[in-house]
């Protein structure tokens, strides 16, 4: 099934609306690292409703990184020195995921070591919705899916919302990774949907 752009939009703009309150409370820097170019909304897994106390304003390279779309960069992430000192909870827990997938380099397991964060926080950093995060995204076949592949429709779709259906065949190209594994986006008749990848095959 495909889901309208209407719901995408809506969940778009409500994530917007976070925009003004988290630049404020970033002072227009990103929450990880400080840079402050190509800032954007980074909504932490696992996602349920729009809430800005579960998101971050973070530079591209930092929301590449935490998000999957390019592998993590050990360097990079020297800059979390500073900022695992923070009294946010949603930014120690995204630091606290960082360091885990770091554990290989003595740097990072010793400022592990030295994190001190309230129960809650651990339970939050813990439930990273990893039956979907570090998953995969797969089409039907099994083959992984990557940002910007080409994909083809193996069944008709009946999109809910756009008022047409997504026909056998359709290539799907520049598909977009959303986090979880068994959803991407992509445009069809130059609408933007969200699409499930059992539905999808790899071009």
């Amino acid at each position: 099934m495909a889901r309208g752009r209407d719901e995408h939009e809506a969940r778009k703009n409500e994530l917007n609306s976070f925009g003004k309150d988290l630049a404020r409370r970033c002072k227009s820097s990103c929450e990880l690292c400080s840079e402050n170019t190509s800032l954007t909304i980074y909504e932490i897994p696992p996602v349920n409703d729009p809430d800005i106390d579960k998101c971050l304003m973070l530079c591209e390279e930092c929301h590449q990184q935490v998000s999957g779309t390019t592998k993590v960069n050990p360097n990079h992430w020297h800059c979390l020195n500073d900022s695992a000192w923070s009294e946010l909870p949603a930014i120690q827990v995204v630091v606290w995921r960082i360091l885990k997938e770091l554990n290989s380099h003595l740097w990072a397991q010793d400022l592990a070591e030295q994190l001190y964060l309230d129960e809650s926080v651990i339970e939050w950093a813990e439930d990273d919705g990893s039956k979907s995060k570090g998953k995969k995204t797969l089409d039907s076949n099994g083959a992984e899916l990557f940002e910007g592949d080409t994909v083809t429709v193996i069944k008709d779709l009946d999109v809910k919302g756009a008022g047409f259906t997504a026909k056998r065949g359709t290539v799907v190209k520049g598909i977009h990774l959303t986090g979880d594994p068994d959803y991407i986006e992509g445009r069809i008749n130059k609408t933007r949907l969200v699409l499930k990848t059992c539905f999808m095959k790899k071009a």
